[in-house]
């Protein structure tokens, strides 16, 4: 089993500290892959609750997943995208519940 290892990402303009297994590059670029998202969802929707972006690009990351664009490899990226993308809000959902305390 892989040791947890802390990896330093920014999601639209927040720095978020998060405990992973594996690789950290797959972990920077699910934060880099959900900060574009969150842009153009927050672009094109006009919409400032970060919540409500956050729920947004989500929606559409599985979308992309579940209509499987781009082929099997890419899904199965995108698979592993999404785990570390949910433990991402997970992680940011728990700093954010502790500091609303």
């Amino acid at each position: 089993m892989s040791q947890k290892q802390t990896v330093p990402v920014t999601i639209q303009g927040r720095e978020y500290r998060i405990r992973a297994d594996g690789d950290a590059a797959n972990v920077q670029r699910a934060a880099e892959l959900l900060d574009e998202t969150m842009t153009k969802v927050r672009t094109r929707s006009g919409t400032a609750d970060s919540v409500d972006v956050a729920v947004l690009a989500a929606l559409n990351l599985a979308n992309a997943l579940t209509t499987g664009r781009g082929g099997e490899a890419a899904r199965t990226g995108l698979e592993q995208r999404i785990s570390d993308l949910a433990e991402l809000v997970e992680t940011a959902t728990a700093d954010s519940g502790s500091a609303a305390s």
